[in-house]
């Protein structure tokens, strides 16, 4: 059985990598990339780099040759990007004749209005239409998109938020990775949808719980978009990022994020790692890298 995963040189791909190596031989795995030289550290251990563009559906067509369960991780950029990106992946799968797919989607994607929901709505609906088996991982929230409000808040900044009360199921990148990697390896995942989420929090709980980790209390800002976005232009975020970060809060603010579900814990068969033991990760890993 040959397993392919892509985007494996990114923040998530990486982590899913290195997870799988610990429970199938390198032989058994291969990596699709934009970047070949930038797998070469998998290289090395014996994994299989491939050459594959999401833009470039000739190259899709001999990365994924003579696999058979596929891990497609969504691409970052713009909504229409991603829908052309991703159903060149999908139908590259169909035509190799790959027989599982699984698919790194976001919560409620069907359902959803998040701003970011559309790829994942086109995403699933064309990897239904092809017939192949499949699983989508509708991943809630990294911890670790948080971690520039948790460097403001560790430097005495308070916490700016515009999400209102909305709920969010936070969770570390490294309990994505393993959830994925244990659909890709194991049986009786076709054609199952989990939803992937930490228990619901509100910006403010989130916030209590950093702040019992530092020891330290850290005030909450609630301010409306406008303000929001004026926050995040003072702070240096390019121009066409704003509109992103004010409508993800938004998104949250109006519960798109708010999904509760236990299928981590039915994934991996443990619960999902605590928030305080979470942070407290993603605190020591911010200290370490000053």
């Amino acid at each position: 059985m040959k397993l392919l995963v892509t985007g494996a040189t990114g923040k998530l791909g990486s982590k899913v990598v290195e997870v799988l190596l610990k429970s199938v031989p390198a032989s058994q795995l291969a990596v699709s990339v934009r970047n070949p030289e930038k797998a070469e550290g998998l290289r090395s251990q014996g994994v299989e780099v491939r050459h594959g563009d999401f833009d470039r559906s000739e190259t899709l067509d001999t990365a994924f040759a003579g696999i058979d369960r596929l891990l497609i991780i969504s691409a970052d950029g713009d909504n229409e990007t991603r829908i052309l990106q991703h159903t060149n992946a999908v139908e590259a799968a169909k035509r190799a004749g790959v027989k599982f797919i699984a698919y790194t989607s976001l919560a409620n994607a069907t359902e959803s209005k998040n701003l970011m929901a559309p790829p994942h709505i086109a995403t699933e609906a064309a990897i239904v239409k092809t017939g192949i088996p499949y699983s989508f991982l509708r991943n809630n929230w990294y911890l670790e998109n948080e971690i520039g409000s948790i460097q403001g808040a560790l430097a005495g900044a308070p916490w700016v938020t515009s999400a209102g009360e909305g709920k969010v199921g936070w969770a570390l990148q490294q309990d994505y990775a393993e959830a994925a990697a244990t659909v890709l390896v194991g049986e009786g995942h076709e054609n199952t949808v989990y939803e992937l989420s930490g228990p619901l929090l509100t910006q403010e709980e989130l916030v209590n719980a950093l702040g019992v980790v530092l020891s330290k209390e850290i005030p909450v800002q609630q301010v409306n978009d406008e303000t929001y976005a004026e926050i995040m232009k003072g702070l240096g975020l390019p121009d066409f990022v704003i509109p992103i970060v004010v409508g993800i809060q938004e998104s949250i603010r109006n519960g798109s994020l708010e999904v509760e579900s236990n299928d981590f814990e039915k994934v991996l068969g443990r619960p999902v790692t605590p928030i305080s033991e979470a942070l407290t990760q993603i605190v020591n890993a911010i200290s370490q890298t000053k």
